[in-house]
């Protein structure tokens, strides 16, 4: 998470979304210092801020769930950045979701399983991550597909002149594919009931070429239902299992 008091802004970084790039951005050209954790909640920044800097703009990241599936499979295949075994970045990895995360890094790591394998093996309930806490609250989204284009209008929305258009950073290694050729049409049918009421709320779609994935009203009840225990889990219990 960054704050600068001087152009009164709030970047909270959501995982996989560029928030690497944009952080070190901030820090090295527009003022910005880290505070409380890399992927702190809105929710807990609140907690402790002050009455001003409540008021300050705040923005954030999304990314298409195809893509950011991808990108995930691909940083657990490739022990990203050592994110897995180097010592100091373990550490930084524990409790619920943390365990979780190892437990799929060494599922492929034993099995070599390629991405239909890791999909079908973790991709089962309708998918959300922790922008649905508090992303509609925010004055501004950059999506990952318009990356640089949209830090671009945040920085002017805040009222800074951009120094440079926003390098690329934290890049996923061997990924030489676009995300969706990784996709065979059990995965496809699989993605459509996972990601559809997520993509549905972010205004993502579907590849023409995939068919009806319209939001049954099944599908919509099975996400909120999930959504419950998620964002108690996001909200309360994450630093604590």
């Amino acid at each position: 998470m960054i704050i600068s008091h001087k152009y009164k802004y709030l970047f909270v970084e959501l995982p996989r979304t560029g928030s690497t790039a944009i952080s070190q951005e901030l820090c090295d050209l527009y003022d910005g210092t880290p505070i409380l954790c890399k992927h702190s909640t809105y929710l807990d920044f609140l907690k402790v801020a002050n009455p001003e800097e409540k008021e300050y703009f705040v923005f954030s990241g999304i990314r298409n769930p195809l893509d950011d599936a991808v990108s995930h499979y691909f940083k657990f295949k490739t022990d990203h950045k050592g994110n897995f075994t180097e010592p100091t970045r373990q550490k930084k990895r524990q409790g619920l979701v943390g365990n979780l995360n190892y437990s799929r890094f060494n599922f492929l790591k034993s099995s070599h399983a390629d991405f239909s394998t890791f999909f079908m093996k973790y991709y089962k309930i309708p998918y959300n991550n922790w922008a649905s806490l508090s992303h509609k609250e925010f004055d501004f989204i950059i999506r990952f597909e318009n990356l640089a284009h949209d830090f671009a209008k945040a920085l002017k929305l805040i009222g800074i002149e951009a120094v440079r258009p926003l390098p690329v950073v934290n890049r996923t290694g061997k990924r030489e594919n676009g995300y969706l050729t990784y996709y065979t049409p059990e995965t496809i049918k699989r993605a459509k009931h996972v990601f559809s009421p997520f993509m549905k709320q972010w205004g993502y779609e579907f590849p023409p070429e995939w068919g009806d994935a319209s939001v049954s009203w099944w599908n919509q009840m099975e996400f909120e239902f999930f959504n419950i225990f998620r964002n108690a889990y996001w909200r309360y219990l994450r630093f604590r299992i």
